[in-house]
């Protein structure tokens, strides 16, 4: 009788600079949308946990905010909450652009691990956006930069090589028991992601200075019958921002509903009726207070805490 394979089960970290598909890549590992995702960089502010069960292990992920330069408090907590997971997981992926020049930002996270024991995965992301023979001199640039476990080319976005990936992730995890139960897809609770949801949406409509300013709370959230009446609050730290976001005759707030409102259907399987406000709270992003409000804890950003 041969041997049964032994479960494998464990933390995977998905770190890299600001922009570089993290969030697309989780999202498409688990197979649905947890991870908000745009085209302007520090989308991701929290850590995210989601959960991919297969029948030969269980893998956690921990997506993480961007690697780059803090310029006020909240910058401090994603570039700590990023770091601190170096330690803390069983496998790191670190997620590059395809290219031979490794600028300050890469070479700051190879210094951060360089200072851990925990197996490095490189991951080349979209590849999809390069000719097949370009990929192995991008692989030798990385190569000589750090002993890596595997180098894995993929693209996020269009699930090539993902597969391999998973593979390569499971090599390198502990045996054990599964932490979640096989549904379970992630550790957010629904308030929070139907936050990220409208957050996301703003982040695409609205004009280039505006994002980083802004979070979304949910005051409430009230079922009745097969309907789900929410209320939501997206806060920013300018008038003159209020009146972009709520747009001329109030459209654009409008239209960020609209597009919300579908994918929060999607989540919580029932009818959603969204109703959305702007508040201007200047200068949140440098208040401890107002992190932790809007769930942001400063403790995070203190290494000895």
């Amino acid at each position: 009788m041969s041997k049964k394979t032994s479960y494998k089960s464990g933390f995977v970290t998905i770190i890299g600079r600001p922009n570089v598909g993290k969030s697309t890549l989780m999202n498409h590992l688990i197979g649905q949308k947890i991870a908000i995702t745009s085209n302007k960089p520090q989308t991701t502010r929290n850590r995210i946990q989601t959960v991919l069960t297969l029948p030969e292990g269980q893998i956690v992920f921990l997506d993480t905010p961007g690697i780059h330069k803090a310029k006020n408090k909240l910058g401090d907590y994603m570039v700590n909450a990023a770091e601190h997971t170096l330690k803390e997981v069983d496998v790191i992926l670190w997620l590059v652009e395809p290219t031979s020049y490794i600028g300050a930002g890469e070479r700051h996270i190879i210094e951060q691990l360089k200072q851990v024991n925990t197996p490095v995965i490189l991951v080349i992301n979209k590849t999809d956006t390069i000719k097949k023979d370009e990929v192995l001199l991008y692989i030798d640039t990385y190569r000589k930069m750090l002993d890596f476990r595997e180098i894995v080319p993929v693209s996020a976005l269009k699930g090539y090589n993902t597969d391999e990936l998973v593979r390569c992730i499971l090599k390198y995890l502990p045996e054990g028991v599964p932490f979640y139960d096989e549904d379970t897809v992630t550790d957010q609770p629904m308030r929070q992601i139907a936050a990220e949801l409208i957050r996301e949406k703003a982040l695409r409509l609205l004009s280039e200075e505006i994002p980083h300013g802004i979070a979304v709370t949910i005051e409430s959230m009230k079922y009745r019958k097969k309907i789900c009446d929410i209320e939501a609050t997206i806060i920013c730290e300018k008038d003159s921002h209020k009146g972009i976001i709520i747009g001329k005759g109030g459209e654009m707030l409008k239209k960020i509903g609209s597009q919300a409102r579908p994918e929060i259907e999607d989540m919580l399987e029932c009818q959603v009726n969204l109703q959305l406000w702007v508040k201007v709270k200047k200068d949140w992003r440098d208040s401890d207070y107002l992190l932790k409000n809007f769930g942001y804890n400063p403790k995070d950003m203190d290494p000895d805490e």
